[in-house]
């Protein structure tokens, strides 16, 4: 009796938990599998926009420089600045993310700008709360902080735990299917749309089980930020005016691919405030990208001090997993077809929210 009665508040558990957290299973499972392209959709999306053309011209040796300098004249107050595409082709403009502040906590403070390095004519410009300059800038903080700032990206997380809890609750519910399941002893009864929902959610639960498991903790675990009371300081205090390199950002840049000649690079930090270093980061040749971005060169921007080499190489286990659930949450470790199974596969949390919805239903 004790048996029966745990199973059912545990069912009643798992129905409240997906019904509170449906309609952001849909959401977050729509958008993650949207941005899984990002890049790609983004360059497509903006093809015309971002191409652009170096016929008869030569790229500025000081193209990189150029660029910050106009972000930093005409942003005075900025928490620092990234270039996302260090990787762009000769006929590519350059990307820029912008860190701003304005000291409120409903919204996240970044900004998108591309430049064409040739020229150093802005091609497009705008905040991640605008559908411009990029609709996929706007989803992809949307995906993490509902476009609600700090309350927003806390909020991400504490869903993650409930998802996963969720998820968790299904599993001791539908214990005795998983095996069926998994051993193809349970297929879909077509026959009306309550069957069709139960099948459905016992199916796509289980084989989606251990994946929808991975996403969830991750996804909390790259905004636990947002539960720590120094963020929501910082976020409240004004950005302060730029102290601008000293050192040009092309210089370094070149220095950087010098001292670590099998870098890959990704990402590179301008810094606006003084106690920030430039940094260069990415993969090194070979590398499985699964472990992220983790090797970086860091150099003081006043003084052009080489300050940090960090390789993968010389990362403890704990410091590879960490680097390790970004990758795994995105799916940006392997090549297309990876990036197709997270597609279809972060589709599954709202097929579920859904079928259990229809599920629940059926019972009132």
């Amino acid at each position: 009796m004790k048996k029966i009665t745990s199973n059912r508040s545990l069912f009643r558990l798992h129905s409240w938990l997906g019904l509170v957290t449906g309609v952001f299973l849909i959401l977050l499972g729509l958008s993650g599998s949207v941005l899984v392209f990002r890049t790609e959709l983004d360059a497509l999306a903006n093809r015309e926009l971002l191409h652009v053309s170096n016929a008869g011209n030569k790229l500025p040796a000081d193209a990189l420089m150029r660029c910050y300098e106009k972000i930093t004249g005409k942003y005075p107050n900025l928490d620092g600045i990234a270039w996302l595409n260090p990787d762009a082709g000769p006929g590519e403009a350059y990307n820029f993310r912008i860190y701003f502040n304005d000291a409120r906590l409903l919204t996240y403070d970044l900004a998108l700008i591309s430049f064409n390095p040739y020229t150093g004519v802005i091609l497009r410009e705008g905040p991640a709360t605008d559908f411009t300059p990029s609709f996929i800038e706007w989803l992809f903080q949307f995906h993490f902080s509902f476009q609600l700032g700090m309350p927003g990206a806390a909020l991400t997380a504490i869903f993650g735990i409930t998802m996963l809890l969720s998820l968790l609750t299904g599993m001791v519910v539908y214990k005795k299917m998983i095996w069926k399941v998994l051993t193809f002893r349970i297929s879909i009864n077509w026959k009306n749309w309550r069957t069709i929902s139960s099948g459905l959610h016992r199916i796509v639960g289980v084989w989606s089980l251990l994946f929808n498991a991975v996403i969830f903790f991750t996804g909390f675990w790259m905004n636990l930020f947002a539960f720590e009371a120094k963020t929501w300081e910082k976020e409240l205090a004004p950005a302060r005016p730029n102290t601008v390199m000293q050192i040009p950002a092309d210089e370094m840049y070149l220095n950087a691919l010098h001292a670590m000649p099998d870098l890959e690079p990704t990402h590179v930090y301008l810094p606006t405030q003084p106690e920030r270093k430039f940094e260069v980061r990415g993969y090194h040749q070979g590398q499985w990208k699964i472990w992220g971005a983790s090797n970086s060169v860091r150099f003081d921007q006043q003084t052009g001090e080489l300050l940090k080499i960090t390789r993968l190489a010389d990362k403890s286990v704990n410091e590879r997993i960490e680097a390790a659930v970004q990758p795994v949450h995105v799916g940006n470790f392997g090549g297309f077809w990876v990036k197709i199974f997270y597609v279809i596969l972060g589709l599954t949390p709202g097929l579920l929210a859904v079928s259990g919805f229809l599920l629940w239903w059926r019972r009132i």
